[in-house]
């Protein structure tokens, strides 16, 4: 492939994460993240695709068992692990609404990666129309999944770090449970060909009516009034 092409390539393949990344970053009315901070853990995020690849590609498992159960699992924790160890901690972390932020952030990051190390896959092995249609499908579902399912437990992250320090961990380990789960039943769609659509108009409004929910209960908590 010719260089240009290629880099040609990898914007076009990156162009959803950004698109999706300044969305969820506009939904902070209120303070708005540091923009070098939400870059740092978008960075951190697109780092963390690559040990995750190893390891999901050295487990000795089934591909069902990896899509549905291992993959989630991994994925959900690798990203709680990016925000956790990077800015949880941090000043600017001061409201409920930044769980949702840095966890959606980080989620897209890896989520760019992913999509240009799959589009460019598919570039190299199939037709433009085909390339077209997988583009158009990760842009609206695969890139934004990712997203949605870390938001959950963003949103989780963020109100517990302003509760009573006793409901903390049933608040985080909730949520991360949740997004496991999501995250789970998404990819057994997309084995399960037939059933894809039909499951797909019925998971993608409950993921973003949930998220929608979260994000307006986290509004409404900030500043946090503890």
């Amino acid at each position: 492939m010719h260089p240009v092409h290629y880099f040609t390539l990898i914007a076009i393949a990156l162009a959803p994460a950004l698109f999706w990344l300044w969305y969820f970053y506009r939904r902070d009315k209120f303070e708005p993240e540091p923009k070098v901070l939400v870059l740092k853990i978008f960075f951190w995020g697109m780092l963390l695709t690559f040990p995750i690849i190893l390891i999901e590609g050295l487990l000795p498992t089934s591909e069902f068992i990896l899509g549905i159960i291992i993959a989630p699992v991994i994925e959900e924790c690798g990203k709680y692990l990016v925000v956790v160890k990077t800015v949880y901690k941090n000043p600017e972390f001061n409201e409920p609404m930044d769980g949702i932020v840095y966890a959606t952030t980080a989620a897209l990051g890896f989520a760019a990666i992913e999509n240009i190390l799959y589009i460019t896959q598919v570039y190299l092995q199939s037709p433009i129309d085909e390339i077209v249609t997988v583009y158009a499908l990760r842009a609206l579902l695969s890139v934004p999944g990712h997203a949605l399912f870390s938001s959950i437990w963003g949103y989780a992250l963020g109100r517990a770090k302003f509760e009573p320090l006793k409901w903390r961990e049933g608040f985080v380990t909730g949520g991360l449970f949740l997004a496991i789960f999501l995250h789970g039943c998404f990819n057994f769609l997309l084995i399960d060909v037939p059933i894809y659509a039909i499951g797909m108009l019925i998971l993608i409004p409950v993921l973003w009516a949930l998220v929608n929910r979260n994000i307006a209960d986290a509004l409404r908590r900030n500043p946090p009034q503890y």
